[in-house]
Parts: C-alpha cells; structure tokens; sequence
C-alpha cells in the first residue's frame, strides 16, 4: 500500500509481549502520528461501520500480567468499507484495557455506532487503538462519509504531507499539502472534515471535495 500511516507508540506505558520467549516488558506511554482520516483508511486492514452490543475483559492464556488484558467489544456490523478480501463477518473488535496503551473505550449507548478501522492479528482477530479510526459515526461530515465509500481508496497511491510551519512545499506531484494545523490550528479542520487528495488522470494527486467549493487557498479541484 503506497500510503502507510506513521505510528509511533512511544516508549512508555506499552507492553512488549515476546511469546516465544515468555518475557513482558512493561514500558510508557501511546502516541500517534498525526495523520488526515485518508492516511488511516490506506493503511487500515479492515474498515467498517458497527453498533457496540456487548464488551468483556479478556486475557491471554498464557500471562497473568493485568497490562496484557483487552478489551473484548462485540459488535453489530453496519457496513464494510475496506477489508473484503480479509474478512466476511466482524463480530468482536479487541483493544488494550488501559488508554496509556493505545486502548479506546466505546459506548454501547452509541445508537449510531462508530466508524472502526484497524488491523488484523495472525489469528484473524481485529486491533483497533488510538491510531487507528475509531470515531461516532454521528461526528463525521457528510464528505467522510462519502469519501469512505471509494475516494479515499482512489488516493491510496498519494502522498499526503503535513504542514506544520511555513514554509511548506510539496516534494512531488504525487503529494497534497495538508495544511489544516497552519489555517485553522487544528487537525480536524476543512481538508481532514471535506476533502480526499486523489489520483488525476494525468497522473498527479490533487485535493478533491464534494459539494460547492468553500474559499481556501489550498483548494484544487472540486466537484462540476
């Protein structure tokens, strides 16, 4: 996949569990990347709509150890987006009990369910964390809901850079400049909430929106 989202998860409160070694080691903190929900979608395995129904802590058979438990949600799934060729039918969803650990906690309550996207373990179990999308479907632009269903997959092969000082330039022309943290402060402003960065016939990437075009420097292309 030519976009991979860039995760960090820190030295801190993360665990590092060597099976065939039988050794835990317990260290600090989660961090992410910042990444536009593009980003996440390319590099996620699996990307699906679902409804919260039920959660359970589990542990692995084989570690005592309480920074090895997850969080095991059941779940109903809405729809798929992403992940067809993994999976048929997505019934549990699992997570790091502690947030320090990239753990989220998701709210059965939800009635509109969350968009979900992770990875898959070799066992066929799916990870989600904080680094991945993990998001009320009710909290999404109607542009991101859209761009779920085949824009963003069309961008997969783009690179999108963020910009966080000026100057800032682009290094290609299979490159969008994402500038949402220098116009609005904000890595959930207009580009990351209305628009995907695509592919053109001729070859270049470009940022693309939906719907009337709002007034912004970095817009390329919209709609006819």
């Amino acid at each position: 996949m030519a976009v991979s989202q860039e995760r960090i998860v820190s030295l801190g409160l993360w665990v590092l569990l060597l099976l065939g070694a039988g050794v835990e080691v317990a260290v600090e903190g989660c961090s992410c990347h910042p990444a536009h929900p593009q980003q996440l979608f390319c590099s996620a395995e699996i990307v699906i709509r679902a409804k919260i129904s039920g959660e359970k802590i589990v542990s692995p058979s084989n570690s005592s150890s309480p920074y090895m438990k997850m969080i095991q949600y059941e779940i109903k799934m809405i729809k798929m987006f992403k992940g067809f060729d993994k999976a048929k039918d997505i019934q549990y969803v699992y997570t790091p009990v502690f947030s320090s650990l990239c753990g989220v906690k998701l709210d059965y309550n939800n009635k509109a369910g969350y968009l979900l996207s992770g990875s898959m373990w070799i066992d066929g179990r799916i990870s989600i964390g904080q680094c991945d999308m993990v998001e009320s479907w009710d909290n999404l632009s109607l542009s991101q809901k859209k761009n779920l269903n085949y824009r963003y997959q069309m961008g997969c092969e783009c690179r999108i850079n963020t910009c966080y000082t000026v100057p800032c330039a682009s290094t290609g022309e299979n490159e969008c400049l994402w500038t949402d943290w220098l116009l609005d402060n904000s890595l959930n402003g207009e580009q990351a909430r209305q628009y995907a960065c695509i592919r053109r016939s001729d070859t270049t990437c470009s940022w693309y929106r939906g719907g009337p075009p709002p007034e912004k420097d970095f817009l390329e292309m919209s709609d006819p």
